[in-house]
């Protein structure tokens, strides 16, 4: 049976702090595993493919033959690195959401100014100290400053050593698009806030391309994606008191024409009941629950979406094919 949305934000607070205790998430987490799993349409937050198998795992997915936005955008950054930085300028603070391995920072970290403070912020604590004591010795004379955080939620800065210094969002790798255009343009409104008036965001953004180059990119041949979307399963077994059985789904990707978005299913092998943050659902065969979405935008359709959260476009840089772009944008 699935709980309606009512009885499952009015749960009582003694529950919550009972799953809370004996697991490694919050309330509001609870709230949100509840709303998403136990509706018509169930559905997982795309935030948990990253614990450390996760992150090592995306790793390897944007080294894939068929995965071109990681090298597209590297690409693009590497023929215009020295356009971005000037494009930048003297950026107090440089904010990554969703840093992962910060490969692409990197790039910058070599061109920009000695005074600037790297700010990567994920969600996997453990991998993201391990990436950050890479970049220190790489970097020794930059300011490296880690936050293990949702970003999503508002969260604190540390503070900079550069004086009259703008903040920069860097935003890579077409995250953005893995979020509805609600949030997606509530979040564009969170890094404008964040970094005030005169701030920057640089951030990348896949493009509407052929829908068979895309549905490769997210089903590869090897499997590694497929293996990223059931770690998905295996994060929450460990931190929400789920009792997912991983042999009991298969991966599905596949592209919606009419909202320009691939989405990432898992996909139920049997009928099965399911208990994930103290609730059971029973999942019928061939029932889906929905793990990531992945939208896809013209140049003037996201500069569109970033105008009406306060930015203003500056300056883009695409690659010959036009399948990615990374866009300047300031507040």
């Amino acid at each position: 049976m699935v709980t309606s949305s009512t009885e499952l934000v009015s749960a009582d607070h003694a529950e919550f702090a009972c799953i809370c205790e004996c697991q490694s998430i919050d309330r509001d987490a609870v709230v949100e595993l509840h709303r998403g799993f136990f509706s018509d349409q169930p559905s997982l937050p795309s935030k948990y493919f990253y614990d450390q198998s996760g992150s090592e795992l995306f790793d390897e997915i944007c080294e894939l033959d068929e995965y071109y936005p990681t090298r597209t955008e590297a690409s693009i950054m590497g023929a215009c690195v020295d356009a971005m930085v000037e494009a930048i300028g003297p950026a107090g603070r440089l904010i990554e959401y969703g840093s992962g391995s910060s490969l692409k920072t990197r790039l910058l970290l070599e061109h920009m100014h000695a005074d600037v403070t790297y700010v990567p912020v994920d969600i996997s604590g453990d991998y993201l100290e391990q990436v950050a004591e890479k970049l220190r010795l790489e970097f020794p004379r930059r300011r490296i400053a880690p936050i293990a955080a949702d970003f999503t939620r508002p969260f604190q800065l540390p503070s900079s050593r550069a004086r009259q210094a703008r903040d920069v969002v860097y935003f890579p790798g077409s995250t953005i698009g893995n979020f509805g255009p609600a949030f997606a343009a509530s979040l564009l409104s969170q890094m404008r806030n964040q970094v005030g008036t005169g701030g920057g965001l640089l951030i990348g953004f896949d493009l509407q391309k052929d829908p068979a180059v895309l549905e490769a990119a997210y089903d590869d041949r090897r499997g590694i994606t497929a293996l990223f979307n059931l770690n998905l399963l295996r994060h929450l077994n460990r931190v929400a008191g789920g009792d997912f059985d991983l042999k009991g789904y298969r991966h599905i990707a596949l592209y919606n024409d009419r909202d320009h978005r691939i989405e990432m299913h898992l996909e139920s092998c049997h009928e099965q009941s399911v208990t994930l943050a103290g609730r059971t659902r029973t999942l019928s065969k061939s029932e889906r629950i929905l793990t990531e979405l992945s939208h896809k935008y013209t140049i003037d359709g996201f500069t569109e979406m970033a105008a009406a959260s306060g930015w203003q476009r500056e300056q883009i840089w695409t690659d010959t094919n036009e399948y990615f772009a990374v866009g300047m944008f300031r507040s």
